[in-house]
C-alpha cells in the first residue's frame, strides 16, 4: 500500500491562500469585526521595510468667526501626525507524525489547511492579547516618571476593598463610558474564561443565533470573546472592550518569504517529512503607533516586545481609540 506523503497532498500555490482565508474564517477576532484585513495593509506587510509610517492630518481646532466687513479672519494650522506599524513575523513546523490524521483523510490538503488555519487563528488571538498588554502597560522613563500610554483608557474598580472591585453590569457601564458619547462604537469583549463563567453564573450572558446559523455569545449586548491570555494578577482580571475596526490586520509576501515548504529528513528511520507555514503579518491597534524603542532583532518583534508598554504611543484623539481596557475582581 502506497503511503501517502506531504509533498504528494501540499501544493503551495493552493494551500497559502486556503491557510490564510480559513484562519480569517475561524477567528472570532475577525467574525466579531474588531480585526479588520484590507489591501492597505496588506500591501505594508509586503514591504521590506520592518517599520511603516502612516501620515495623517489631525482634526482641525478652534472655533468659527463672525464674518465682518473689513475685519481679518485667523488663520490657523492644519496640523500632520503619523501612525506606525510593524511586521510580524512567525513560522511554525510539524512532523507528519502530527499529521497522520490528516492525510489519511478524502481531502488531506484541505484537512491539513484546516488544522494549520486554526492554529494560525489561536496563535495570533495571542498576538493581539500581548499587544493590548503592552498599549495598556507601565514604564518608567529617562526621568523616573510613570508612563501609561492609554490611561485615559483604563477602568481600574480592583483596588476596592469591598464588593465594588468586583465586576457587574453598572462598572461595566463606567468602562464604556470612558469612550464618552463615541461608547456605541464599543461592539465586542475579550475576557478570560473565569471571567465569563462567573457571568454566566449570574445569568448574564445571552447567546444570540445569527442567521448563518452561527451561535456566538454576548455581555450587555458586545460579543464575548473568551481568551485566557487575558491577564490575571494576583485575583485582578483584564477584560478588553473593542469597537469595529479597532485593530486592523495585513497578511505579507515580503521579497523572499516563503509561506509554505515541505523539507524531509532522511536520516531518522524511513525518513520524516516536515511542513513549514509562515505568517508575515501585521496587527496594529489604530491609532496607538509602534515606536520600536525595546527591539532585539530587525526582522521581527517578539511576543514579549509587543507586550512592552515602552514600544506604544498614542497619536489619534481618545475618542478615535476604540479600546478599553477593564480590571476588576471576581466575585
Amino acid at each position: 500500500m502506497a503511503i501517502t506523503k506531504l509533498s504528494d497532498v501540499i501544493v503551495p500555490e493552493l494551500f497559502n491562500p486556503y491557510v490564510v482565508n480559513r484562519t480569517m474564517e475561524l477567528s472570532a477576532l475577525f467574525n466579531s469585526g474588531i480585526v479588520t484585513n484590507n489591501q492597505e495593509f496588506n500591501q505594508l506587510a509586503s514591504e521590506a521595510a520592518p517599520i511603516h509610517n502612516m501620515p495623517f492630518f489631525e482634526d482641525l481646532q478652534g472655533e468659527s468667526e463672525p464674518i465682518i466687513e473689513d475685519a481679518d479672519l485667523t488663520p490657523n494650522k492644519i496640523t500632520s501626525n503619523k501612525d506606525v506599524s510593524t511586521t510580524i513575523r512567525r513560522a511554525k513546523m510539524w512532523a507528519a507524525t502530527d499529521l497522520s490524521a490528516a492525510l489519511s483523510g478524502k481531502d488531506p490538503m484541505m484537512a491539513i489547511g484546516d488544522l494549520v488555519a486554526g492554529f494560525w487563528a489561536r496563535d495570533k488571538q495571542k498576538e493581539l492579547i500581548a499587544i493590548l498588554n503592552g498599549v495598556f502597560g507601565t514604564y518608567t522613563n529617562g526621568s523616573s516618571e510613570t508612563v501609561t500610554p492609554l490611561a485615559d483608557h483604563i477602568l481600574d474598580i480592583s483596588k476596592s476593598k469591598t464588593a465594588a472591585a468586583i465586576i457587574e453590569g453598572k462598572s461595566f457601564v463606567d468602562a464604556c463610558q470612558l469612550l464618552g458619547d463615541a461608547q456605541s462604537q464599543l461592539t465586542a469583549v475579550a475576557m478570560h474564561s473565569a471571567t465569563k463563567s462567573y457571568l454566566r453564573k449570574l445569568d448574564l450572558i445571552e447567546t444570540v443565533k445569527a442567521s448563518s446559523e452561527l451561535e456566538f455569545d454576548t455581555y450587555q449586548g458586545r460579543r464575548v470573546i473568551v481568551d485566557d491570555s487575558c491577564p490575571v494578577v494576583d485575583g485582578v482580571y483584564t477584560t478588553y472592550l473593542f469597537g469595529d475596526g479597532a485593530i486592523a490586520y495585513g497578511e505579507g509576501n515580503p521579497v523572499g518569504h516563503i509561506a509554505t515548504e515541505i523539507d524531509r529528513d532522511k536520516k531518522k528511520g524511513s525518513g520524516v517529512d516536515y511542513l513549514i507555514n509562515r505568517s508575515a503579518f501585521i496587527l496594529h491597534p489604530r491609532g496607538i503607533k509602534w515606536t520600536n524603542a525595546v527591539r532585539a532583532n530587525v526582522e521581527t518583534p517578539t511576543r514579549t516586545e509587543l507586550a512592552n508598554a515602552q514600544n506604544w504611543e498614542r497619536v489619534y484623539e481618545p475618542k478615535q481609540i476604540r479600546i478599553v481596557a477593564f480590571k476588576h475582581k471576581l466575585g
